[in-house]
Formats: C-alpha cells, sequence, structure tokens
C-alpha cells in the first residue's frame, strides 16, 4: 500500500472505531442525535448496524446480521415488536443479501433493541460502511435435496471469526463473501466467493476474488487459483480480509474494492502474498466448479431432503414489510413449521420444515394471499433497492415504481417463464441491475420540455453456468413511458404474448 494521504472519510474512521459507541448509546441519545459530530453520525454509527438517514432525519435505519439469511420466529418477533413502536414510520426491507434491514426507529430506541436482539441471538455489529456485510449462503442449506454440502455452519464460522476480537475493524471498503453448496450458487458477484468443487474425489471449495458492482465499474469474481477443504474457509476468510486492511487503498475510495488490489500486484503477485500471510498449505486449481445452472427461486412447496417435511416459498412483493406482517409470518411459522424462515436473495422468504398434512391449510391462509407461493412471471423475480423515499441518492422511488409497472405489464401481457428484473434507483446499483434478465436504473431525462423521472434499462443479464452482466440497452426512458417501452421489449424478445382479451 502507498502512502498517500487519507481520503477525509479514512480520516474518520482512524480517529476513533465506531464499535466504541456501543456502550455509549443510551448517554448520547439523552443529548440528542442532534448534537453527534458528522463523523460520529454517518461514519462511525454504522459500525454498530445504525445508519441515519437524511431523508428522514430523525428517524434511523438498523441493518442486521442475518448469516446464511436464516431467521427463528421469536427472533422476527422481537423486531416487528420494535417496529410497532415506531407506528406509521416503521417497515423492514428484504436485502440481497438475505439480510433485513429496520426503519423508522428512534435513536433512543437503539440501546434498548441491541440489548433485546442479543437475547435471541440477533446482531448487527459491522453491517454497514467499510466492513464485512452479511455472509450468504445457500437459503436451502441443510433441507436442499440437491446441495453438496451445508452451508450454514460454514458461514458461522466465517462471521464469528471476521466478528470476533482478531478480525478486521477498518476494511477500506465494504466486503461481501458468500459461500455455495448447490448447483445453482450464483456468487460471482462477491468479493470472496467459494464455490463447491471436487479434487480427487474430495468435496471441497474454489476459491474466487474480486466481484463487486459499483458508480464506476463491475466485475465478476475471477478464479484465484486454489481449492481449499471446508474446514479451511474461516481462516482463509480472515487471513484475506486483514490482508485486505493492511493492503487495500486507501486515498481513493473509487478505487479501493478487493480487485484494485489485485490488479495493482497481478494475480500472482496477490495469491503469493495471500498466501504467505495464511500460512497454511492449500491446493492449486483451475477454478472449475460444481455450479452448473442459475438459482432457484424456490418460490412454491418443494418437498426437503427430510421425507414428510416440504419448505413453502413465499413471494414477499418488493420485499417490504411492516411490523404487523412480520408478526403474522412468525405465527405461521411456528403453527405450520418448526419455528425457521429463510430469507432470499431474491427478497423473497420461506417457511421450512412443513408436514405434508398441513400443507393445505397453510396454503388456504388469507396472508398467503399477500405473499403468494405462485406469483406471476414478473413480480415472481423482480428485485428492487430502497428507492428515494429512504435513500438520498436515488433518483426515483423504486419499489412503487416497480410495482406499478410490473402490475400493469403482467395484466396486458403472458408470459412463458419468470423473467428476472432488478430495480435501482441510482448508479451505485444496490439493487444489482447488472444481474437481471431487465435491469432498471434509476436516471432523468427530458419529457415535453422538463426533466423528469426515468430509468435506464440494461438487458441480458445471465446467471448461468456461462455468467454474463447486462449491458446498456436504452440510455433514459421517461417513467410515464416505461411501461410501454417494457412491453415491445416483452413482446420482440422474451416470448410474451398480448392477453387475449386485450388483443384487437
Amino acid at each position: 500500500m502507498t502512502s498517500a494521504p487519507l481520503s477525509k472519510i479514512e480520516q474518520a474512521k482512524a480517529e476513533r472505531c465506531g464499535l466504541a459507541l456501543e456502550p455509549e448509546l443510551e448517554s448520547l441519545a439523552r443529548r440528542g442525535w442532534e448534537q453527534l459530530s458528522e463523523a460520529e453520525l454517518t461514519i462511525q454509527l454504522k459500525w454498530l448496524g445504525i445508519f441515519f438517514r437524511p431523508v428522514s432525519p430523525g428517524r434511523f435505519m438498523l441493518r442486521l446480521r442475518l448469516p446464511n439469511g436464516v431467521i427463528n420466529a421469536e427472533q422476527l418477533t422481537v423486531l416487528a415488536e420494535a417496529l410497532d413502536r415506531c407506528g406509521a414510520e416503521g417497515s423492514a426491507d428484504l436485502t440481497t443479501r438475505q439480510n433485513l434491514q429496520l426503519r423508522g426507529l428512534l435513536f433512543e430506541d437503539m440501546a434498548p433493541l441491541l440489548k433485546l436482539m442479543r437475547a435471541v441471538g440477533l446482531t448487527s455489529r459491522q453491517s454497514g460502511h467499510d466492513n464485512p456485510r452479511n455472509i450468504t449462503g445457500n437459503p436451502l442449506a441443510g433441507i436442499d435435496p440437491e446441495e453438496f454440502i451445508d452451508t450454514r455452519p460454514l458461514v458461522l464460522a466465517i462471521q464469528e471469526l471476521l466478528l470476533g476480537p482478531d478480525g478486521p475493524r477498518n476494511l477500506p471498503r465494504k466486503f461481501n463473501v458468500a459461500v455455495g453448496g448447490a448447483p445453482d450458487s450464483f456468487l460471482l458477484h462477491n468479493d470472496l466467493a467459494f464455490l463447491p468443487a471436487r479434487l480427487d474425489g474430495d468435496l471441497g471449495f474454489t476459491v474466487m476474488v474480486g466481484g463487486f458492482f459499483s458508480a464506476q465499474r463491475n466485475e465478476l469474481a475471477i478464479p484465484l487459483g486454489i481449492w481449499l477443504r471446508p474446514d479451511q474457509l474461516a481462516g482463509f476468510s480472515l487471513a484475506l480480509l486483514l490482508h485486505f486492511e493492511r493492503e487495500g487503498n486507501r486515498s481513493a475510495r473509487n478505487r479501493s474494492r478487493l480487485m484494485y488490489l489485485i490488479e495493482e500486484l497481478g494475480l500472482d503477485g496477490y495469491r503469493d502474498q495471500l498466501l504467505a500471510s495464511y500460512g497454511e498449505a492449500v491446493v492449486a486449481h483451475d477454478g472449475s466448479h460444481l455450479v452448473d445452472r442459475a438459482p432457484r427461486s424456490c418460490l412454491g412447496v418443494h418437498g426437503q431432503a427430510q421425507p414428510g417435511l416440504h419448505w413453502v416459498g413465499l413471494h414477499v412483493p418488493m420485499g417490504r414489510l411492516d411490523g404487523e406482517l412480520m408478526l403474522a409470518l412468525a405465527q405461521l411459522a411456528r403453527t405450520y413449521g418448526k419455528g425457521e424462515l429463510r430469507l432470499t436473495e431474491a427478497q423473497n422468504l420461506l417457511i421450512t420444515d412443513v408436514p405434508t398434512g398441513l400443507l393445505p391449510t397453510l396454503l388456504a391462509e388469507p396472508l398467503l394471499q399477500r405473499f403468494r407461493p405462485d406469483p406471476g412471471p414478473l413480480q415472481a423475480e423482480a428485485v428492487s433497492c430502497t428507492g428515494s423515499r429512504y435513500c438520498s441518492f436515488a433518483l426515483i422511488p423504486t419499489k412503487t415504481t416497480a410495482q406499478a409497472v410490473i402490475d400493469e405489464l403482467e395484466r396486458r401481457l403472458e408470459l412463458p417463464n419468470p423473467l428476472r428484473s432488478h430495480w435501482t434507483g441510482c448508479s451505485n446499483a444496490c439493487g444489482q441491475p447488472y444481474m437481471g434478465e431487465i435491469g432498471l436504473m434509476g436516471a432523468k431525462a427530458r419529457h415535453n420540455g422538463e426533466m423528469v423521472e426515468a430509468a435506464k434499462i440494461f438487458l441480458g443479464g445471465s446467471l448461468g453456468v456461462d455468467p454474463q452482466l447486462a449491458q446498456l440497452h436504452e440510455k433514459a426512458v421517461p417513467l410515464v413511458e416505461l411501461v410501454g417501452v417494457l412491453e415491445q421489449l416483452l413482446l420482440d424478445r422474451f416470448g410474451a404474448r398480448r392477453r387475449p382479451q386485450l388483443v384487437q
């Protein structure tokens, strides 16, 4: 790493680790959030998962850590009750990292909520800013008839080390880690991804590094050239992040993701440095793996690996919940399963361990009219960032726009297959538009002489055996024209047909 001067953000991080604020939360709340310094408010609190939102001052977001996307009914109830205390301001979003974000919380809510969360095994530690983000894995881990390996213990072991006393506290930028365990583990948008691979008959993991999306650049992870045993994943992850913490760029944030360090050192040089830091023997590998298809949607009723049990995948429109709905979902999980729910990267959820005999009653529950196991082909695979309602970077209200557009398109058209659409409010690409068969990004455009809300359109994202990032197709379509433009695209390129009652 060069000795270039630290950026302003790096200076604020170097002054104090945000974790030091946790024992002071109660006293800080008594003073009032308005008295916090800019560094405390906009940077350091994020080490505790607490986010100040400029578009809703006084109302904070809390981002959890849900390793492998697993949550139980007791935990969900604690979170739902916290949202209920926020009244109409309270809501929650399922994220593209199998995670939950709570919105509308008051600053004085934070200390007691963190205490309640600890009591039920939840944490929000290091879930924001320059930290390792929620570690993802197969949402069907442990119940999947097709899995090669259960990713849950591997993900938990990685998190334990990364958040432990020897873990990183000040990375140059955020860092995404994922563990695949099934034939559909597309994970190449992560900085570090472990994909299942066999070597001489043994099941382990090939290591992929450097994937990321940003306003400046988008890359899929590339093979590092090594193979690891399952028991090596946690220690290797810790060594890699500590190396990144030491060597990553801290003078230019637009060049501080892992891929830039790999390019600076060259892949061979980076691997040599990293393995010297890791210190354990590894095996060279060509990067081949067992992933051979795009991720399953997981929606609907499916038999688990355990005979007589099923998971029921429910669609959550645009990933948005409130406290009342969370309480109802927790009760469904208790009544029909063993109290466990799983979150997916498509912002949907699963109720697991449902006995065959209870399926008809569960499917008849009124709540499943809202959270359908069989949504329409556009709705099923729609993913959206939070949009301008809560994010000051977003140029459009993504969730409400996406819902209205999809509802109208499904009213007009029949599609032969589900189609992935990813909606994001700005070029930071939190909604991952480059992964969608159709991706949409908030923009501005001139319409009838005025600047109006618009969307860029990207096409061609593929998550199969030969993954591809979507490419720009339309620079900026005014939202008022978006339904018509997308309708024609679906007719021309995706096999859609107009519904018979609409055909003239």
